[in-house]
């Protein structure tokens, strides 16, 4: 058996990598930019979605108005820092070509967190699918977020 590697490496944030983890992720729009609007929501689940299997395994996701978060565990050649930058770089410029959205899209920093058992992976489960509900109570149905293993299998229609 694979000895696990640690490793951090700081920008603003303290950033933690364990070969083999999982990790819940979060990142947000810059302050100066409006709220997504549905079209602008299914571009970024789009993109979650694009690599997962390949470069990660995603497990839950949800694209809010003003943020993401996003549970995944990166396949060894693809570290995390590489998986997120891909995702916000690309929803960036798709942002800001197709939608018009000017300057940073996306603050410079993202929170990430190792999930450290069964437990906390539940956890963060029940809270990513249950955020839209914790945000607008009334809500009935939200098409941005999806769960499942394989990732996908109960994505939004």
């Amino acid at each position: 058996m694979k000895t696990p590697i640690f490793s951090m490496y700081t920008r603003r944030l303290h950033h933690w990598r364990m070969d083999g983890s999982i990790y819940f992720v979060t990142w947000r729009l810059a302050g100066s930019q409006p709220p997504l609007e549905p079209d602008e929501r299914s571009l970024v689940v789009d993109a979650i979605e694009h690599l997962a299997g390949d470069r990660y395994d995603l497990l839950a996701y949800v694209v809010m108005d003003d943020h993401v978060h996003v549970l995944a565990a990166p396949v060894e050649e693809f570290p995390l820092q590489q998986v997120v930058h891909t995702w916000k770089s690309y929803t960036a410029n798709r942002l800001q070509r197709d939608f018009g959205r000017v300057g940073t899209v996306w603050q410079k920093e993202y929170f990430d967190r190792i999930v450290r058992n069964e437990d906390e992976l539940m956890t963060k489960v029940d809270y990513i699918v249950h955020n839209p509900v914790r945000r607008w109570p009334e809500l009935g149905e939200y098409r941005w977020v999806g769960t499942g293993l394989p990732c996908g299998d109960d994505r939004r229609d």
